[in-house]
This record gives structure tokens, C-alpha cells and sequence, in this order.
């Protein structure tokens, strides 16, 4: 049997979050929410037994259930044995192949690339090789790695973006670069942290795709190997193949999903405190693909009269 791999690329360090975007193969996880009343009579959600002999509401939330995916599987036809890439995603996908066995099967050419991208939401057939010996079984061992986004992809806004809460609002940017409490890896160096309270109205910055969401997770805090995959996000895609990150969002409040398409200025979800999180918070980052990372881009901020904002620590961010 061959032998399939993926890369679980890591996304988004936010105010202190990592999260693993992709969901692997396997099982779906679930969590147990325990709703009940607190002392002052506010409803808390928690995924630990309440304390003393309150009654609770509990509910088996589903981990990573329809989320999209890559596979790449091998398919014999006659004489002839193919490497099939299926994409699920909404935007194309970057996939690396490592031949590891070929049994009664030729070799490629030794100039070609196996490196390929992949369509969006496609089967695409990236390698076909002779078998041997006609009439019997053939086969290939392979692993290989993929990442969401074009390598070819070049940020190139059309605008400065829209802040992404409601018009005439303001609230204090807690974290960008070169600040780097947090923001320590490729892909979050240029993320930006705007801090407000947990149900804030968030809108999409700049128009485009929703590619993967995250929305039943529910806890945050300070153990990245318990709160590091936690956080809720959505990822929209950008006509010049940039993928906008909107992570920390509040659990049940995401109301797009993979496929839709949003405009600039369209509600989305709610801001929260899922994921390894020093406090309520938005993260929001611009990255793309390169040579199979994510990096995130710099970008400005839309001001008065179309005028550009650079997001800076301290500063207070207003929306126009």
C-alpha cells in the first residue's frame, strides 16, 4: 500500500496562538460544553465540570468535521499506474511528492518537478508512469506535503484595507510589527492584534473567498498544548492568490463558509478569546505562499479620505 503524508502547516502565531490549520486524517475529535450559571447569574461555557452541585447544560462538540482537504492516491489503469492530487479546498494547493518504492514501474524523467499546484476543488492527475511488465500488478510508496496558496502569488491590494470592525468605532492595536512579543514566525511577523471585547461585530477587510473556517471551539488560555489548536478563524482568499486570517473569533458566532463569497465591509463572525490567547482580541494577517510556508505580508489600513494607516502598537485603530 502506498505510503501518504501531509504537511499540517502551522498557521498564525496571534497574541500568543499557533494554530494547526489543518485537519489531519483520522478520528473527529469532540469536546464536552458545560453551560451553567455563575454566582452573579451570567452564563459560563467551559469545557470543565462546574464546581459544587450547579447544574449544567452539556453538549459534544465535533473537532474539525468537514473541514476541507488534500489527498493524493495512486490509481493502476491497464499498463499505466497515476498519482491523483483531490483537492477539497476553494483556492489551489501547493503539493510536493516523495517517490519512495516504485514496483514494476518506470521512473520519471529526471528533469521533472514533482512539484505541482493544484486547482482549487479539483481532481488533477500530476504524474502517469509505464508499468513494466504489462499484465501485473504495479504500484508506488510516497509521501508527500501540500500548503493552501499559490507560490506564484504576489500581494497586490487594489486598496488600502478596511478595518475590520464596524465604521467609526476605535479600539487599540496591542500588537504589530516590529513589536514581537508573540508574533515570532514567519507567518504572523506582519499580523496585527486589535484588542476589544468578546462578540464584537467583525467585517470582512477586502472581498474574496472564504476557504476554511473554524467555529465550535470555545476555550482559551495559556497552554499552547491544550490551547494552541483552539482558536476559531476564517480565511478568505484574495483575487491575487493572498489569503486575508481572521483569528480568535468567538465560538458559534461564524457566519460564512468555505465556498461563499464575501465583499469588503460584510459582517463575518464575532471577535473572541478561543486559542492560546493573552485576552480577548482580534488577530488579523495577511499571508501567501512560499516554497511550501506561509508568510505574511505588509499592509495598510484604510484612513480618512482613503488615506493609508500603518498599524503600529499603541496606536488607536479607527474605522472609516
Amino acid at each position: 500500500m502506498p505510503r501518504r503524508g501531509r504537511l499540517a502547516y502551522t498557521q498564525v502565531a496571534c497574541g500568543a496562538i499557533v494554530l494547526a490549520c489543518i485537519i489531519a486524517a483520522g478520528p473527529v475529535l469532540a469536546q464536552t460544553l458545560y453551560k451553567y450559571r455563575g454566582s452573579d447569574g451570567e452564563w459560563i461555557y467551559t469545557d470543565r465540570r462546574p464546581p459544587g452541585e450547579e447544574a449544567a447544560e452539556t453538549r459534544q462538540l465535533d473537532k474539525g468535521r468537514g473541514q476541507p482537504q488534500l489527498t493524493v492516491v495512486d490509481r493502476q489503469i491497464d499498463n499505466q499506474v497515476s498519482l491523483i492530487a483531490q483537492n477539497e479546498f476553494y483556492s489551489p494547493v501547493e503539493v510536493v511528492v516523495a517517490l519512495d518504492e516504485l514496483r514494476n514501474v518506470g521512473f520519471p524523467p529526471p528533469e521533472m518537478d514533482l512539484r505541482w499546484v493544484v486547482p482549487p476543488r479539483s481532481n488533477t492527475e500530476l504524474l502517469r508512469l509505464d508499468t513494466l511488465e504489462e499484465n501485473s500488478a504495479a504500484g508506488i510508496s510516497f509521501r508527500f506535503v501540500w500548503i493552501p496558496g499559490d507560490p506564484g502569488s504576489e500581494h497586490r491590494p487594489p486598496q488600502p484595507y478596511r478595518v475590520p470592525f464596524a465604521l467609526a468605532s476605535a479600539y487599540p492595536v496591542s500588537q504589530a510589527f516590529p513589536t514581537s512579543v508573540t508574533h515570532t514566525t514567519p507567518d504572523s511577523r506582519f499580523a496585527v492584534d486589535i484588542a476589544m471585547p468578546v462578540g464584537t461585530d467583525i467585517y470582512a477587510a477586502r472581498s474574496g473567498t472564504v476557504v476554511e473556517v473554524a467555529g465550535t471551539n470555545y476555550r482559551g488560555g495559556f497552554d499552547t498544548t491544550r490551547e494552541g489548536a483552539e482558536a476559531n478563524l476564517v480565511r478568505i482568499l484574495h483575487d491575487d492568490g493572498t489569503f486575508a486570517v481572521y483569528a480568535h473569533l468567538n465560538w458559534n458566532s461564524i457566519r460564512v463558509r468555505p465556498g461563499d463569497q464575501v465583499r469588503r465591509g460584510e459582517y463575518i463572525a464575532d471577535s473572541g478569546n478561543t486559542g492560546f490567547s493573552s485576552g480577548p482580541h482580534l488577530h488579523f494577517a495577511i499571508v501567501r505562499n512560499r516554497n511550501l510556508r506561509l508568510d505574511s505580508v505588509p499592509f495598510f489600513f484604510e484612513g480618512p479620505n482613503g488615506s493609508e494607516i500603518s498599524p503600529e502598537t499603541g496606536i488607536e485603530l479607527r474605522a472609516y
